[in-house]
């Protein structure tokens, strides 16, 4: 596994460095796999550390870059949560509208109620948005600009996006919705990481408000 951890003293984000750490290594133990509501493809684990000695050459990088190392990682990784999140976005709207279009209640379908309509129509035109807001960002970081920013903005947007999305195509499922036969329902599971990992959403409002100039900048040591 990869970890950041302490390799030396000073200060928080001079003293970490990236250690790739082979998982049979004496003194490693696993105590227990964590159940999660959702993302069951990714192990979350309870791991002890017993005096567990790596080499130096497992080293990734400078010794006490490892925080900056994790940083420059956090963009990318940002950028990477915006884009993976479109196309199961436009899948769970799709196969909404399929099913809309299928079931049948008072005579009609509920694909010919116009609220609906506009519903779907609405998270449509948000996935899109998205995607504009993801591409440029990413076509400016390849370029080599800062996009700190933007990919705040994405990473903000998409895990708030994603939650919308799946709950409003969820609740027009109605009683399959709250099932596990659909992919709809996974969405709603695993999608509410991504207000959480790789930055909270209340990271990414106080990165935000920082680029903005409406929030003071912690001093550095």
């Amino acid at each position: 596994m990869c970890m950041l951890v302490n390799t030396s003293d000073g200060p928080v984000h001079r003293n970490k460095s990236l250690v790739m750490v082979p998982m049979d290594s004496p003194g490693i133990e696993k105590v227990k796999k964590i159940r999660k509501i959702g993302m069951n493809s990714s192990d979350t684990g309870l791991i002890y550390f017993d005096n567990v000695r790596v080499p130096q050459r497992y080293r990734i990088g400078e010794e006490g870059q490892g925080f900056v190392y994790q940083m420059q990682q956090f963009q990318e990784e940002r950028l990477w949560a915006a884009a993976s999140s479109i196309e199961p976005m436009e899948d769970c709207i799709a196969q909404t509208i399929e099913w809309a279009q299928q079931r049948n209640m008072f005579g009609a379908t509920l694909a010919d109620q116009q609220w609906v309509q506009f519903k779907l129509a609405e998270l449509k035109t948000e996935v899109e948005a998205l995607r504009a807001l993801t591409y440029r960002a990413c076509d400016l970081h390849v370029q080599g600009e800062d996009v700190l920013e933007l990919a705040s903005m994405a990473k903000l947007k998409t895990g708030r996006l994603t939650r919308q999305v799946a709950d409003t195509c969820l609740q027009f499922w109605g009683g399959m919705g709250f099932t596990l036969e659909n992919r709809v329902s996974r969405l709603y599971r695993d999608g509410r990481l991504g207000s959480i990992g790789g930055g909270a959403d209340e990271v990414m409002l106080g990165i935000l408000a920082k680029t903005m100039g409406i929030a003071k900048r912690p001093p550095r040591g």
